[in-house]
């Protein structure tokens, strides 16, 4: 059974940190699939469409038929360990520092025998369930889990290593005076975070929400992530200790290009949702990038709240939707460069919040919990992409099947004269 996982002591400062190593990352075109449905936490496999056979390991071409017409699709997750292996050395230096290594061969019940990393809980030739989760390196890997979850198996190594758990780890949220700051907090609390840290721009304005942050044991700290020198100061002072940065400021204004007399709110919401995140990674991402096989408390990931008209454009907002599509890119080249130290790059999409500036919209609306809530399973499942409410999750399949269908679907006016 997994033991116990406890704060780590405090670290010895004329020790080095160990430097960041990741498992082989080449993958054929046809294996991405697997990873696109691993950052979402989907366990899928490729399916013929023409004679139904499921295929492992990914292929080109049907194992059956020979068909090229192949389409990933979620399968079932429940099989049987029928064989394993424990890996005692490697020539690769990541699985050498984490040796031994539990393999197994799985047979599903829909069929396919596929090869999984084992979750130590997993007793021999007994029934699992699968899940896809993302490796160091970025790319899908499958997990053998055992079917009932057993006390403290998140705490597993191999889950500290395929996952960013808030559990012991140290974060900042860098906007305090966001209305979903202080259910930010306290999820993350409730998930074990050992310290959260929240900054503070313009301390001199009151808000309401600064009690219940003190109230919650929540480090207020100055951070304006329009000003590089506050951002920089703020990363002098705790960057060596974050190990998950979440983004979750925002600057929301209604109106599109021509709805609005000058470029002042545009230029607000590109400060802010853009170049905001740019100097935070400037100041904190060397840091967390040197960071992220420290131990038990590690760097392990960055995490970007956006708006998901980040995707489409929407109408009414489409000044704003444009610095989130900005921020949206930002985040994607965020991800290519962490990605050698294994940080990882976690977007949560949400629709329309429970706030004044969407006020006008109609419902479903989401509210701060719901975001807190998606926010810390997305971390305890080492997601990439998470979508928080109902008009996120309609626009992620929407854009799936048609971009330019969903285009004229957010942007088409009322019927005219």
């Amino acid at each position: 059974m997994t033991e116990a996982l406890f704060p780590p002591p405090k670290k010895n400062p004329q020790k080095r940190s160990i430097k960041p190593t990741r498992p082989p990352e080449v993958r054929s075109r046809a294996s991405l699939g697997l990873t696109a449905a691993a950052a979402e936490g989907r366990f899928a496999l490729q399916q013929c469409t023409h004679c139904s056979a499921w295929q492992y390991p990914p292929r080109d071409a049907c194992v059956n038929c020979l068909s090229t017409d192949l389409e990933w699709n979620e399968i079932a997750a429940e099989g049987t360990l029928i064989a394993e292996t424990t890996v005692q050395t490697s020539p690769r230096l990541y699985y050498r520092e984490r040796m031994p290594w539990r393999m197994g061969t799985v047979q599903l019940d829909a069929g396919p025998v596929i090869l999984a990393h084992l979750h130590e809980d997993v007793a021999e030739k007994s029934r699992v369930r699968m899940i896809a989760r993302l490796d160091r390196a970025g790319q899908g890997v499958l997990v053998a889990m055992p079917v009932e979850d057993t006390p403290l198996m998140e705490d597993a190594s191999l889950m500290r290593e395929l996952t960013a758990d808030p559990k012991h780890r140290r974060i900042l949220i860098t906007d305090a005076r966001a209305s979903n700051a202080p259910a930010i907090a306290k999820s993350l609390f409730d998930a074990g975070a050992a310290t959260v840290f929240a900054g503070e721009a313009e301390a001199w304005r009151p808000y309401p929400a600064r009690s219940e942050l003190e109230n919650l044991g929540v480090d207020i700290m100055p951070l304006d992530v329009t000003d590089t020198l506050s951002v920089q100061t703020l990363a002098g002072e705790i960057g060596g200790k974050t190990d998950i940065l979440v983004n979750n400021a925002q600057f929301v204004r209604p109106g599109g290009a021509m709805s609005r007399n000058d470029t002042g709110f545009a230029r607000d919401e590109i400060e802010v949702n853009y170049l905001g995140m740019m100097r935070l990674a400037q100041a904190f991402g060397p840091a967390m990038n040197s960071r992220t096989s420290d131990g038990i408390n590690s760097a392990a990931a960055w995490v970007n709240i956006l708006y998901v008209g980040a995707l489409a454009n929407t109408a009414g907002f489409g000044a704003f939707a444009a610095s989130q599509a900005a921020a949206y890119s930002l985040s994607q080249c965020l991800r290519a460069e962490f990605r050698d130290s294994g940080l990882r790059v976690m977007n949560l999409f949400t629709g329309p919040t429970e706030d004044d500036w969407f006020q006008l919209l109609p419902p479903p609306k989401v509210l701060p919990q719901a975001i807190a809530r998606e926010l810390v399973k997305g971390l305890q499942a080492g997601l990439e992409d998470v979508w928080c409410g109902d008009i996120a999750k309609d626009v992620r399949e929407r854009f799936r099947r048609d971009p330019k269908v969903l285009e004229r679907e957010l942007t088409f006016g009322s019927e005219g004269p």
